[in-house]
């Protein structure tokens, strides 16, 4: 068709009119146009994570203000290690914005936790006090407050009891299961234990960190592929589960970037970059270049965990400029999907498939993993990265 004068003016002034169009609540989210297509779209990673916060502790905030409840439609069932990743969140805010009201919440949510589990941090999983000791020693780290390494510390010297020689060493999984090691019960504990060594200036721990990854990367780290797989002897029988989930490649991502950080061995930030890289084109991890969905419960966490030490290894300076730039690319497009995609507005709850708007309840698990990409995104942001 052909326009006149007249028609292209008043597009020209039509198009001034919605490029000035107001911010949405916590972004500028363009709305669709005529034809249905959705126009560039701002990316305020910084608000957006801000709003999430608040949605983490205006909804799933237990009544009793102890603990976070396991999901938005009432259920308030307790879950260890899904709070234990909240307070990793609630540190990347204060990280992220320096705000006061973090340290109030963190705290909150350590004593809850506490209170919560009987009066004690000590649970009967090895893999859920690892999380909540790598918790722990970040908020230690950023608030220099000595009540979140003494945690840190009472968890540790409980997780060492799950150290035994069945299937050849590492740590167990659970307490009454002692010969049952995964991925999970391990790599975290390397992560801990080679930062803890740091902080408390203990060789002993950094050495028992290295064992670990001797026994993990030897067990259960695919060799023609270098990703991850998920345990060894979980029915009694000395086999290996060769499933491949998200949160297994990011942790032994974390743990080897660790070990790295300890010993300056090339060796370690090598199988970093590996795994980093076979998880980027796997099928099985990440189908189309996006984390795959793996439903609510525990599953919902796992892509988070991942996004967490990816995006460390992205800020690693030895890592080569293509790699990063690989990582960097794979980071802002889950981030962009998600933010597009995945995020129910005004609700602002999130789905466990980051490519579509949640449907139905949301539980704690999924909403934690989402934020902790849209804090990712936010810090790479600020880095220049994004």
């Amino acid at each position: 068709m052909k326009l006149n004068k007249l028609t292209i003016i008043k597009l020209a002034a039509a198009a001034v009119v919605s490029l000035s169009l107001p911010a949405c609540k916590d972004k500028a989210f363009p709305l669709y146009g005529a034809d249905n297509q959705r126009p560039a779209v701002t990316y305020n990673w910084a608000l957006t994570a801000d709003t999430l916060q608040e949605k983490l502790y205006n909804t799933f905030l237990s009544a009793n203000g102890r603990y976070f409840v396991q999901n938005d439609a009432g259920n308030a069932t307790f879950h260890y290690w899904p709070n234990a990743h909240a307070l990793d969140v609630l540190v990347d805010g204060y990280l992220r914005t320096d705000d006061d009201k973090y340290v109030q919440r963190m705290k909150a949510q350590l004593n809850g936790i506490r209170q919560t589990n009987g009066n004690s941090l000590i649970n009967d999983y090895y893999d859920d006090m690892e999380w909540l000791a790598l918790s722990t020693l970040r908020a230690y780290d950023a608030t220099n407050d000595a009540d979140y390494l003494a945690a840190a510390n009472t968890l540790w010297t409980d997780i060492k009891t799950g150290l035994n020689s069945n299937q050849g060493g590492g740590i167990a999984w659970r307490k009454n299961q002692l010969d049952y090691k995964n991925t999970p019960a391990n790599a975290p504990a390397i992560i801990f234990a080679a930062r803890l060594s740091r902080i408390n200036d203990n060789p002993a721990d950094l050495e028992l960190a290295k064992t670990l990854y001797t026994w993990l990367k030897g067990k259960l780290v695919d060799p023609s592929t270098g990703l991850v797989w998920d345990g060894v002897n979980a029915n009694g029988d000395g086999q290996i589960s060769k499933n491949l989930f998200t949160y297994n490649q990011g942790i032994f991502v974390g743990a080897a970037l660790e070990l790295y950080h300890s010993t300056n061995d090339a060796a370690y930030l090598s199988d970093a970059v590996r795994t980093a890289k076979a998880s980027l084109i796997s099928g099985d991890i990440t189908p189309g270049g996006i984390l795959k969905g793996e439903g609510q419960g525990d599953g919902g966490l796992f892509k988070g965990i991942l996004i967490r030490y990816f995006t460390l290894l992205a800020q690693e300076e030895a890592v080569a400029a293509i790699d990063r730039n690989e990582l960097v690319k794979f980071l802002k497009l889950n981030a962009e999907t998600l933010y597009t995609n995945g995020i129910a507005r005004p609700a602002h709850t999130i789905s466990p498939d980051w490519t579509k708007k949640p449907s139905g309840s949301t539980d704690l698990t999924v909403q934690l993993s989402g934020m902790m990409l849209i804090e990712a995104a936010a810090t790479l942001n600020e880095a220049k990265l994004f």
